[in-house]
């Protein structure tokens, strides 16, 4: 979440009387993240979050987003719905961008991951995986691997000043990855982006982390199950000094496998699986890097962190180094 676009007071009233959702109370911009701009908005009617999608997001694939939050909440999988207006319609436009509201979820995302989150967070994954079934519309992955290699052409310029020599090591890796890359493996509908700040918990009764919301499904796409696991490991599972966190590893993997146990040839494949989202998201980091614009309300993100866990992979060619 971020935001790139300011809206009005004026503006926004205008925008909420084509809803059934009260005054509005108080409005608050959402710097966290990298792609949308985003607010926290209270209504006499409630509390929501309203989106202005930007960059990335092609408006034509919105209808898309919005319909499998509709298909995963009906299997009931705890994520925002959106939230249609007197007309019926749930995407509309606010300062010249398409815009959507959608419900508020509970919960706090956990700022510094521990093993306790990870088993329910592999659960989570494989719950969205599960609940993912039959919403017959299919949507291609735009940063899988078809795109890596375009994407580096145009980080190319400046991305030997984040580190010199990078794209000539990201060469290798990519040419590698794209080598390997497995075939056959189980499909669906995947999140793509499944890190700590998209997913919110509230303790049990017993003081232990519950998964209470997934959010931000404006990556997902259809593509390997697996890769999705991939993601999280990535995201989940390295420390704040980068170290990989074999313990962490292990807990994602059993809480997923407790609800769609991975087969062999998924979990032979995860190795590089890894390194592809390792890369897949270095690339998308060190582009933002160079050209985010300035003035943003939007927290950069350090692309050399994914170089760190890129060559952790590579180095660790079989997934007995995740403690399997």
């Amino acid at each position: 979440m971020a935001v790139y676009t300011e809206v009005s007071d004026e503006a926004l009233r205008a925008f909420l009387a084509g809803y059934d959702l009260g005054g509005l109370v108080a409005f608050r911009g959402i710097a966290e993240g990298v792609e949308n701009s985003n607010y926290a908005l209270r209504t006499t009617g409630g509390d929501f979050i309203l989106t202005l999608y930007e960059r990335r997001v092609d408006p034509a694939e919105l209808p898309w987003f919005l319909g499998l939050m509709r298909h995963l909440a009906a299997r009931g999988l705890a994520c925002p719905q959106p939230v249609a207006g007197r007309d019926g319609e749930a995407l509309r436009e606010l300062a010249g961008r398409p815009a959507a509201i959608c419900t508020f979820l509970p919960g706090v995302w956990p700022r510094r991951p521990s093993v306790a989150h990870c088993a329910p967070l592999g659960g989570a994954l494989a719950a969205l995986h599960a609940a993912g079934e039959g919403f017959p519309a299919e949507r291609a992955n735009a940063l899988g691997p078809a795109g890596w290699a375009p994407l580096l052409e145009r980080c190319r310029p400046n991305g030997d000043t984040v580190q010199p020599g990078l794209c000539a090591e990201l060469d290798g890796h990519l040419a590698a990855i794209l080598r390997d890359w497995p075939q056959g493996l189980p499909r669906g509908h995947i999140h793509a982006d499944l890190f700590p700040d998209n997913v919110f918990f509230l303790p049990d009764p017993e003081r232990r982390p519950r998964v209470s919301g997934l959010i931000d499904f404006y990556f997902a796409c259809t593509d390997i199950l697996a890769y999705d696991v991939a993601i999280c490991l990535n995201a989940w599972c390295f420390e704040p000094d980068l170290a990989f966190n074999v313990t962490k590893a292990r807990a994602v993997l059993a809480g997923y496998s407790r609800v769609r146990p991975l087969s062999a040839a998924e979990m032979a494949a995860l190795p590089v699986l890894c390194r592809g989202a390792a890369v897949r998201f270095l690339l998308t980091r060190l582009y933002d890097w160079a050209n985010t614009p300035a003035g943003a309300m939007v927290t950069r993100k350090d692309p050399l962190e994914y170089l760190r866990r890129l060559r952790f992979f590579a180095a660790a060619e079989e997934v007995s180094a995740y403690g399997i």
